[in-house]
């Protein structure tokens, strides 16, 4: 299984904080948003490479970033030849990009690198392993307003995917989504057709959503909580609350 992390964004949102700095590098303590991400994913016996996916302008960094780590699994860096906002590739093209880019052909474990999670994706992964199907996370979200910006599912008793909505004005449930998904190999040739199929090509959630239309997927309820970092007041309140510990 390779483990593909979508950080092409600019992270505009953050100002002058990531407009010649990647989000993902950033600093909770002594260690990188990333860092604590993969710090838990390399210790999973499936995983058997890093993949991030990045944009032109912040390619040498990761770079840079990579040379200095020690992970166990391998770290790849793939430049998705873009250099700005206005022409960024969007999510789900970067991972397209990378697949063909790489050839890749294995289980993936695709990940946003702007959160602090609170468990472990070995429990994800498992999950996965018992379905025998692609699979995506979900945790209750009891604020409409809050589902009323996100993916949001219906699923039935065993948590296989009914249905799923990105930003609904009316959800159907409480089932909100975040930014973390497994494609098993025997769905990839869905996954590399998707966009030419009307896939949309931004948010990693688009994706999410198209493979529930077209293969069976079931959802794993997170086992404990994430910390979204979207914004500059989220950044030093991550760094405020977590960068201690």
């Amino acid at each position: 299984m390779k483990c593909i992390v979508i950080a092409a964004g600019y992270a505009t949102r953050l100002g002058e904080l990531t407009k010649n700095f990647p989000k993902p590098l950033l600093k909770i303590g002594d260690n990188t948003i990333l860092g604590r991400m993969l710090d838990d994913i390399d210790r999973i016996p499936e995983i058997d490479e890093h993949i991030i996916i990045t944009n032109h302008r912040f390619a040498p960094i990761f770079e840079s970033w990579r040379q200095e780590q020690h992970y166990v699994k391998p770290v790849t860096i793939v430049d998705d030849g873009t250099e700005t906002n206005d022409t960024r590739l969007g999510a789900v093209c970067d991972l397209l990009y990378a697949m063909d880019r790489l050839d890749l052909n294995d289980d993936m474990l695709v990940v946003a690198a702007d959160n602090l999670l609170f468990f472990s994706f070995q429990e994800f992964v498992d999950f996965a392993r018992e379905k025998q199907t692609s699979c995506i996370m979900c945790h209750e979200q009891p604020e409409i307003a809050k589902l009323q910006r996100t993916g949001v599912i219906v699923v039935d008793e065993a948590m296989k995917v009914l249905d799923m909505e990105e930003k609904p004005q009316n959800p159907k449930s409480h089932w909100a989504v975040p930014p973390f998904y497994i494609y098993l190999k025997k769905d990839l040739q869905l996954v590399r057709h998707s966009v030419e199929n009307g896939c949309g090509k931004d948010a990693p959630g688009n994706l999410a959503h198209y493979m529930v239309e077209h293969t069976t997927m079931h959802a794993w309820p997170m086992s404990a909580g994430r910390f979204d970092i979207g914004s500059l007041d989220t950044y030093y309140e991550a760094v405020e609350k977590y960068g201690k510990n």
